[in-house]
């Protein structure tokens, strides 16, 4: 079942990053009883991505892109991301 801070995640990075490959895993079980975990789950996050707007990004400015497009989840219910990002490849000619 996909919650709604996992919902929101997606529509926020698909609105600003329209990316060819996304998946977001809500990993909050390896971390009950730890600093953060909350019943429910919905608050450690996996993200795997794959956009063009990463082309000619450092890995570090894609990172800062992301946590600014998700700047109120990280205020609020999400209390680890660990994100994987990949630029789209240049289309052949």
């Amino acid at each position: 079942m996909v919650g709604s801070v996992t919902e929101q995640i997606e529509q926020k990075l698909r609105a600003d990053f329209a990316p060819s490959e996304l998946e977001i895993i809500d990993d909050s079980y390896k971390h009950r009883g730890h600093s953060g975990w909350r019943e429910g789950g919905e608050s450690h996050f996996q993200v795997s991505m794959t956009s063009a707007r990463f082309r000619g990004e450092s890995r570090v400015n894609c990172q800062r892109m992301v946590y600014q497009t998700l700047q109120a989840e990280l205020a609020g219910p999400v209390h680890a991301l660990s994100l994987n990002l990949r630029a789209e490849p240049l289309p052949h000619k």
